[in-house]
């Protein structure tokens, strides 16, 4: 099948899209709404032409392509696809691949369908930076499979993840609790070692602890510990909150730890385990059902 795809957006992640699709000679072209500004079309246009990318206005883009993809800001997501719909036609795609919840993701396919064209669900599961070399993206929708396919072969490192929209995007949303609370726990962390003169040891302490053995066997230890020693961990984060405090330290994350161990004290859960659990997807389950 000819195709070309039309990418929306042209930021890092259309940026390296371009990069990618100019390596492996996928055809292409892109838009941006710099370009419809009298102050930054001259470096929108410079930009495109180091990229060796087209630069098209949106109805010529949209004429012309077989496949959109909408890799703009999150909080314009909706509005550019309230402005594509007007010039969408039967058998044209528009994959979604903005950073939004599920019900924005689902609004956004909903908008698509008032029109003739199809919907697909994009979700970019890795760090994009400039200059990267490659996107990770996992597809929802319909016609999730056979987008993955054509854009694999594009050189997009794509998976097929569910028919459903909106699971992909739940996902990556769910997923962003543990990468972006890591990130802020760890700064929390060093930024109260660092006021403490200790910043050096902990950072050699924690890291050779989490190399010492796989993630899985510490996740799964922490978490069926937490059924037994909620309580003893509770009493032991307000020590650490007056320590925080007392070094001038902001113990933002710190004390949302010590609200989910009250949380679980509140809900007596000891009381749900007469003996030791089993694994950790016994606790989730019991925290789960009462949350």
């Amino acid at each position: 099948m000819d195709y070309k795809i039309g990418i929306i957006g042209f930021g890092t992640v259309g940026s390296v899209l371009a990069a990618i699709f100019k390596r492996t000679g996928t055809p292409f072209a892109v838009y941006d709404t710099l370009l419809e500004a009298p102050a930054s079309k001259a470096a929108i246009l410079a930009k495109a032409q180091e990229h060796n990318a087209q630069m098209l206005a949106l109805p010529d883009l949209i004429a012309q392509s077989t496949h959109l993809i909408s890799a703009v800001t999150t909080q314009v997501a909706e509005t550019v696809a309230t402005a594509c719909l007007p010039y969408l036609q039967e058998n044209q795609f528009f994959i979604d691949c903005n950073s939004t919840s599920p019900g924005i993701k689902i609004n956004i396919q909903n908008i698509i369908h008032t029109g003739k064209a199809n919907f697909v669900e994009g979700v970019i599961t890795n760090a994009v930076n400039p200059g990267d070399t490659s996107i990770q993206v996992l597809i929802g929708g319909d016609q999730g499979e056979e987008i993955a396919a054509l854009l694999q072969q594009g050189g997009i490192k794509a998976k097929f993840y569910a028919k459903e929209v909106g699971k992909a995007s739940m996902f990556k949303m769910l997923r962003s609790i543990f990468s972006k609370g890591v990130e802020v726990l760890l700064l929390e962390m060093l930024v109260a070692a660092q006021k403490a003169g200790i910043q050096s040891d902990l950072w050699q302490e924690i890291t050779a602890f989490i190399d010492s053995k796989p993630f899985a066997e510490i996740g799964e230890t922490w978490m069926k510990s937490h059924a037994v020693a909620y309580e003893r961990r509770y009493y032991e984060m307000q020590q650490v909150i007056d320590t925080m405090q007392e070094i001038g330290a902001s113990p933002i994350l710190t004390t949302a730890t010590l609200q989910y161990f009250k949380q679980s004290m509140a809900l007596d859960l000891k009381s749900f385990f007469p003996q030791a659990p089993v694994n950790a997807e016994a606790v989730i389950a019991v925290l789960a059902k009462q949350q």
